[in-house]
């Protein structure tokens, strides 16, 4: 009984540290003037819907695009005759405020995720921005990557080509592995983050050396795949160590929760594996939280 209202005391703290680390975030600089980039497939009432979910006040101002299938094979090779429903709004923050996703139709948003987004963003190099992405009808979600590179384009930031066809394959593999092996979205998100966060650390030279990788965090999080889908992952990785990506950016995003939790329970007897979990869930609990919270603001 003991042990558990002392996790259950740990569970409050962890949630309040949760909290406070994560409101700043959600905070948008007032100097920064919002871009939004409607997918240019949408008709005239699906844009004013669309106008309307991502909160476009016509009366402060904001820039407005349209990203169109010819953007798509633009940044990266895609089908120039895709259709483009999924829009985006990007606020650009100031240097170390961080990336932050919102999924504002999470039920029209089919198989990209709010951590799938992230993940890709920063493999495209957008670190500093709040980033909101809507759709009218059921979509997959993949074509609003392209809206969010135009923007930066617009602005006269145009992001690595490479780097952007990169962050397009890496959603493509993450929805890949959902689809194909069943995976929860959450725990293949945790794979691709953890196997950057160990290629940051050990930097490896060789395809070998991200094959280990690979293993080594399938086995951590006891994923069974097949031999083509460790490939597929083992090709992914290799093609962002090929481009020099500084992955410590994505690991310190990732890891300020976890570093100010263990600072806060050194002096307290919890159990490892207790703890690692309770972060995974309220990792999860808050992304799913965040989603109906910005469904309830709409």
């Amino acid at each position: 009984m003991r042990r558990f209202i002392k996790q259950l005391l740990i569970i409050c703290l962890i949630l309040s540290l949760l909290l406070g680390v994560s409101t700043p975030a959600l905070a948008t600089t007032p100097a920064n003037v919002p871009i939004v980039v409607y997918g240019d497939t949408l008709s005239t009432d699906q844009q004013e819907e669309v106008r309307r979910l991502l909160e476009v006040d016509e009366s402060k101002e904001v820039k407005e695009f349209y990203v169109t299938g010819e953007d798509i094979a633009t940044y990266i090779d895609g089908d120039p005759n895709s259709n483009m429903y999924s829009s985006a709004k990007i606020v650009r923050e100031e240097e170390g405020k961080g990336l932050t996703i919102n999924i504002v139709t999470a039920e029209n948003i089919t198989e990209v995720t709010t951590d799938m987004y992230k993940n890709a963003l920063l493999t495209a190099g957008v670190e500093d921005a709040t980033v909101d992405v809507a759709s009218p009808i059921p979509v997959t979600g993949g074509s609003a990557l392209s809206g969010i590179y135009k923007a930066y384009d617009e602005e006269g930031e145009m992001l690595d080509k490479d780097r952007m066809e990169l962050a397009s394959e890496e959603l493509d593999v993450a929805t890949d592995l959902a689809e194909r092996e069943g995976m929860d979205s959450d725990k293949v998100t945790e794979l691709l983050t953890d196997i950057k966060k160990e290629i940051a650390e050990q930097n490896p030279a060789t395809k070998e050396d991200v094959e280990q990788i690979v293993k080594e965090q399938l086995d951590k999080l006891d994923i069974s795949l097949s031999e083509d889908d460790r490939e597929m992952l083992t090709r992914l990785f290799e093609k962002m160590q090929d481009l020099d990506i500084d992955f410590n950016q994505v690991k310190n995003q990732l890891e300020d929760i976890a570093a100010t939790l263990k600072e806060k329970m050194d002096d307290i007897d919890v159990d490892p594996d207790f703890m690692e979990k309770v972060q995974n869930f309220f990792k999860k609990l808050f992304a799913k939280v965040s989603d109906i919270v910005a469904r309830l603001l709409d």
